[in-house]
């Protein structure tokens, strides 16, 4: 046992001196730790010498865990190429971040990059801590410090176009995120951040090109499918739109927003009977009252009171500005005296600023999904908007047939009347005719 002991020493020394020169090479004080766990095994073996007693084997295993598999593994490490020091300075940084101390925690990596200006790890996690303090412009200086050190480093990419946008600088952000989509095409969290930012500028031809081209990565990913319906309804192709509806509420039959859009497209195109099936499907939360307000009017037009009744009474109930609305609508003139009028009325005549707030919509509902939310309730309004427009182009259509068939009919009541003052004319030239003629005959005779 004196022979293993006397070897253990050796190995031991031989490599806190190894540990000790990187300490002095390098110039780095974070050796200093593992010096000081190196010594204490180192010490232990020694007691037990001094003493002569053998340890136990939990003694013998601390003693060479501290002395010799530690060491060990840091020299296999750097002679990978990874740095002990820049391991063991994030891991610290990391701890003390978690614990809540981040001013300790900036103050060891920005100590790292210092000594080691290229130091990925350091530069990722100091911008971890800049973005979560709100530095948005530190945490980006951060990020292109990664970019630059690795060029894959997607992730980080990614990271600068959102914080850029959410600094505002959108333009900036896209030309960052089209370059990652060139350089990782499937990388699905950049073509949704990309096609996002470009309905928020209404270029959307752009933005269905991007969503089309993740398909070919996702091909069964139902939000892709339903931003691409937003995107083609905002195009006015509603029958690409269609499909894409229709494909998403296949993949997931809960997208109550895909059969609420659905049930407008049919709208538009005087399917009521497919209408009423989409709007019976999308009963559901913030869409309730909205397919209670649309059923009210598929039955109104049907002429089927009762429910039309029912339904648009349930929709202002769940939402008081359907009675403006309401009282405003055409398909409900032969219903008004039906309607609540219980309902308050502190709400505005019009509901398109919920547009503003759709964007809280993703955190409150669901913080990971990457629908469209701003848009989606855009292009729900567009559809509705839409609607109205071809009840207005239609309405106007039979008050420009009306006023041309009274036109006709004045038209023709004109030309009876010109007939019969033409008629009457001949009648008194023709009695004049007649006179001048008997008058001549007379002077003839006499």
């Amino acid at each position: 046992m004196l022979v293993e002991k006397i070897l253990f020493n050796l190995i031991a020394f031989v490599l806190f001196l190894i540990i000790f020169f990187k300490m002095i090479r390098k110039n780095d004080t974070n050796y200093i730790s593992i010096l000081i766990i190196q010594a204490l095994g180192i010490t232990i073996s020694f007691i037990e010498i001094s003493i002569g007693i053998d340890a136990n084997l939990l003694f013998k295993t601390i003693r060479y865990m501290l002395s010799i598999f530690i060491p060990v593994a840091i020299i296999i490490l750097e002679f990978r190429g990874l740095n002990f020091s820049e391991i063991f300075a994030v891991s610290l940084a990391n701890y003390l971040f978690l614990l809540g101390d981040n001013k300790r925690a900036k103050e060891i990596l920005v100590k790292l990059i210092s000594k080691y200006p290229n130091s990925y790890l350091a530069h990722q996690n100091l911008g971890k801590i800049y973005e979560y303090e709100g530095g948005m412009r530190r945490a980006i200086d951060e990020y292109v410090a990664t970019v630059d050190i690795k060029k894959n480093d997607y992730d980080s990419y990614y990271k600068i176009a959102s914080l850029l946008r959410d600094l505002g600088k959108k333009d900036e952000a896209i030309e960052m995120l089209q370059n990652l989509m060139k350089n990782k095409p499937d990388y699905y969290e950049g073509s949704c951040l990309l096609g996002e930012l470009l309905c928020e500028q209404e270029r959307f031809k752009e933005a269905a090109n991007v969503y089309e081209a993740a398909l070919r990565f996702r091909p069964e990913d139902f939000e892709i499918y339903y931003n691409l319906g937003i995107v083609y309804t905002r195009l006015n192709e509603f029958s690409i739109a269609k499909q894409m509806y229709e494909r998403a509420a296949e993949i997931n039959h809960r997208l109550y927003g895909a059969h609420y859009n659905l049930g407008q497209i049919a709208l538009i195109q005087k399917d009521l009977e497919t209408a009423q099936i989409c709007f019976e499907s999308s009963l559901y939360d913030e869409l309730e009252a909205m397919s209670y307000y649309q059923l009210a009017k598929i039955f109104a037009l049907k002429g089927e009171k009762d429910k039309a009744i029912n339904f648009i009474n349930k929709a202002i109930e769940l939402e008081p500005k359907f009675l403006k609305i309401a009282i405003k609508e055409r398909a409900f003139k032969d219903i008004k005296e039906y309607i609540t009028v219980s309902a308050r009325m502190d709400m505005d005549d019009s509901y398109h600023d919920e547009i503003e707030n759709a964007e809280l919509d993703i955190i409150k509902n669901n913080a990971k999904s990457h629908i469209l939310k701003r848009e989606e309730r855009a292009a729900q309004i567009y559809l509705e908007d839409t609607n109205n427009l071809i009840d207005d182009i239609n309405e106007n259509t039979e008050k420009e047939k009306e006023r041309e068939k009274e036109h006709e009919i004045e038209r023709r009541v004109s030309n009876i009347i010109d007939m019969e003052r033409l008629k009457k004319l001949e009648e008194i030239d023709k009695r004049e005719e007649n006179n001048r003629e008997n008058e001549k005959v007379e002077e003839t005779e006499e």
